[in-house]
């Protein structure tokens, strides 16, 4: 451990304080807490029963000399209060240390001139130093302590939002790690089978695949990205399915120009993916399958909906569709996600 003597230490026994500096992009990001208004209360309780502790003791002096002492130490206690706002609002060292060294100076600078003048008596300093030496260091201390806990606060803050930040990084990779398997075998299977036989379906769905791999692979390198950009992706997505299963599936997509928003990457389609995996493929007569979306009280509404056989009375929500409620929570908090029984099928609704 290093000694209090070293060149990185002795400095704090004239220049204390915290070494950490916060950016303004940082203190909006991660200091907005308000100031704790129980600090307030405890000062104001305190000072009210030091009153009535004056006027029974007194020392041999009047009433109104120990109102104006009282008076006096309400006047420190608002000085200290407003510099321990000022640090709150701004934790740093070199305001620390102008707060303390000004005060200081200020006392001296009163005393001086108090003394110079007559009001005040050499004697009458000399006998009431330790007093004066304890409320100030009380003063600096508590600014001390206030800098130091709010900077380890929003030190705190910051970590916690990076370590949120960085779950939500990985989660969204996780999500493009999880991007069916099968899907993408059984479609190069379906690919390769139907370029062997000389089939008419492999130049499209070889085109659809391309632009699916081209949208998919590359969005999960961003944490929210258009509309426009998912539902080209849940399109795509769809038209592979369709050449897959034929008649059996049938979609449509109900998405107008104007209607505009910022998601995670794959919410819209997973929910797709659900659809088709136990709505349309588990019929032998196949389904359909219809997304939709509608501005509606200055929110997003985006529906998936199949004519399945809907929700199982047993049905619990599953690992894939709570780490897609997860990472949308993470990045819209105020965004939703329910099913629904659509008599017949399913509707997913996302709110955003």
């Amino acid at each position: 451990m290093p000694s209090l003597l070293d060149s990185s230490h002795w400095r704090h026994w004239f220049y204390p304080g915290p070494m950490r500096v916060f950016t303004p992009e940082e203190m909006a990001k991660a200091g907005q807490q308000p100031w704790p208004a129980a600090v307030d209360s405890y000062v104001a309780i305190n000072l009210v029963a030091l009153l009535p502790a004056m006027l029974y003791t007194r020392h041999g002096r009047g009433w109104g000399t120990e109102l104006v002492w009282w008076l006096m130490w309400c006047g420190l206690a608002v000085l200290a209060l407003v510099g321990a706002r000022s640090l709150w609002r701004h934790p740093t060292r070199k305001r620390l240390n102008i707060y303390c060294y000004g005060a200081m100076f200020a006392l001296g600078v009163v005393i001086g001139v108090l003394v110079k003048r007559g009001h005040v008596p050499v004697g009458w300093v000399l006998d009431h130093n330790i007093v004066m030496i304890a409320a100030m260091t009380g003063v600096l201390s508590a600014w001390w302590m206030v800098t130091i806990f709010r900077v380890q606060q929003i030190e705190g803050r910051l970590r916690e939002l990076a370590d949120q930040e960085a779950a939500l990084r990985l989660s969204t990779r996780l999500a493009a790690a999880q991007i069916q398997p099968h899907f993408l075998f059984n479609t190069l299977a379906s690919l390769q089978h139907w370029v062997d036989t000389g089939d008419a379906r492999a130049a499209p769905l070889l085109r659809d695949f391309t632009a699916y791999l081209r949208a998919t692979l590359p969005m999960f390198e961003r944490e929210l990205q258009p509309l426009a950009d998912e539902m080209e992706m849940v399109r795509r997505y769809l038209a592979i399915m369709q050449a897959r299963l034929g008649s059996r599936l049938a979609f449509r997509l109900d998405v107008p120009a104007d209607v505009d928003s910022e998601l995670p990457p794959g919410i819209v389609l997973t929910l797709v993916e659900n659809a088709i995996a136990h709505g349309i493929e588990p019929q032998l007569r196949g389904g359909h399958v219809e997304v939709a979306a509608r501005r509606d009280a200055g929110r997003t509404v985006i529906t998936v909906r199949d004519d399945g056989p809907g929700l199982a009375p047993s049905w619990a929500e599953g690992v894939g569709l709570s780490n897609t409620r997860r990472r949308l929570l993470a990045a819209l908090p105020n965004a939703s996600l329910t099913l629904t029984d659509a008599a017949p099928g399913c509707v997913a609704t996302l709110t955003l």
